[in-house]
């Protein structure tokens, strides 16, 4: 039995998630079902993070076990071959046994992408959060550069995540703008649920200067969801990369998304 390690890349925008499910459409069930034609067996993979409904993966990284005996073109083009469009195997390889796709890695990164436009995207719809008032960066880097370190994110978790608690580790987080768009890139050691998209939903009320950024100190002293922001689009959100030991040699990482208007 071989251990093997995958990176996927998909548009989110017609799944209701990662994580398989019994009535509903997921990215793991398509995943799972064309690397199983390839192995003539079934395959169980376990991930890095689940992704919700409408969200985005660039970088998602994957292991499961097979005794198929392919190679890497194999399996990759074979894969790809019984995949829908919005679904792709990007690199797999034999990895060591020690290896765990959730557990050994070490951080991930997580990109969010506004147009901070009056006009509502076309083009673009479902892969960009569209938000029409002007959106003041500096402050929201101000107020986010507040959430660093290790620190209690219950006012930024969903009141359904299943986590035992919510002490987690931003290790970086910045706001930057090119033209129209606003990218938030947000790396930590692991994410509640709707963790980012909650921070990001609490961001657009500093960006538009109905809070000021000492309100993110406050909120994390809180520690109660209803006191920060709306939960942003799911449709902004790309799950980027995810970082492991240097003893696990992976490819290079998938590079955030980035668009021009």
């Amino acid at each position: 039995m071989t251990k093997y390690a995958a990176c996927i890349e998909y548009d989110g925008t017609d799944y209701h998630g990662w994580q398989r499910l019994k009535d509903s459409s997921s990215v793991q069930e398509e995943v799972e079902k064309a690397l199983s034609s390839v192995a003539n067996h079934q395959i169980d993979l376990t991930c890095a993070g689940r992704t919700d409904s409408g969200v985005h993966g660039i970088g998602q990284i994957v292991h499961f076990e097979s005794d198929a005996v392919r190679d890497e073109k194999a399996w990759r083009m074979g894969c790809n071959t019984n995949l829908p469009d919005n679904i792709v195997l990007r690199w797999i390889q034999p990895i060591e046994e020690s290896f765990h796709a959730r557990f050994s890695a070490t951080s991930r990164r997580y990109r969010y992408i506004i147009l901070d436009h009056p006009i509502r995207p076309a083009l673009l719809n479902n892969k960009v959060c569209w938000y029409r008032e002007p959106l003041n960066e500096a402050l929201m880097q101000d107020a986010a550069s507040r959430l660093l370190g290790e620190n209690d994110f219950s006012s930024f978790r969903a009141a359904g995540c299943q986590a035992k608690h919510a002490m987690r580790e931003l290790q970086e987080i910045t706001v930057s703008r090119e033209g129209k768009y606003i990218y938030i890139d947000i790396v930590a050691n692991a994410f509640l649920h709707h963790m980012v998209r909650n921070i990001v939903g609490s961001l657009f009320e500093v960006g538009t200067a109905r809070q000021a950024p000492e309100w993110f100190t406050e909120l994390l002293a809180v520690k109660d969801r209803t006191k920060a922001g709306i939960t942003a689009p799911a449709c902004g959100l790309y799950f980027v990369s995810v970082e492991y030991p240097d003893e696990f040699i992976l490819p290079p990482k998938a590079h955030p998304p980035t668009f021009t208007l």
